[in-house]
């Protein structure tokens, strides 16, 4: 495959993990992600420790499908660096979320956020399968004109 032809196949890979996410579609997610029986899978989720082991990382995304009515991902920022059979896609994930609705509405309450994401991905003989997830909140946007130091 050419450069640029892995470079479209892992931005494939990486839109169809938030994809299936979107759709809370396990099967997907499962497969996905890495299982060649040897190579150790990791993921951070904002706020969650580091799970190790495809058991840990397929429970989380399980768990966060089952408690989420609804999530919609705007990626942005979205860059891929490649090195033989290891890429590495960088993104911004814009979030829209939901709760449960309370009080009978359809849907609860809609919360965004954002969040900075790594997914690392190796070649198999499947495709590009997710090595890791690591996403990091963004707390604050800082302005280009914030020359002020911070105070101790």
């Amino acid at each position: 495959m050419t450069h640029r032809t892995d470079t479209e196949a892992v931005q494939a890979a990486n839109t169809a993990f938030y994809e299936a996410l979107e759709r809370g579609d396990f099967e997907e997610i499962s497969d996905l992600w890495l299982d060649d029986g040897s190579t150790s899978v990791s993921c951070v989720h904002p706020g969650w420790p580091v799970l190790t082991g495809r058991g840990d990382v397929l429970r989380s995304y399980a768990l966060i499908m089952a408690n989420t009515e609804y999530i919609q991902f705007f990626l942005t920022d979205v860059k891929v660096a490649l090195s033989a059979d290891i890429a590495v896609a960088t993104c911004t994930e814009n979030i829209l979320s939901g709760g449960p609705a309370e009080d009978g509405a359809e849907l609860g309450p809609l919360v965004g956020q954002l969040v900075v994401a790594t997914n690392v991905f190796r070649r198999t003989s499947d495709g590009w399968k997710l090595w890791s997830h690591h996403g990091s909140p963004v707390l604050a946007e800082s302005g280009e004109d914030d020359d002020e130091e911070p105070h101790a």
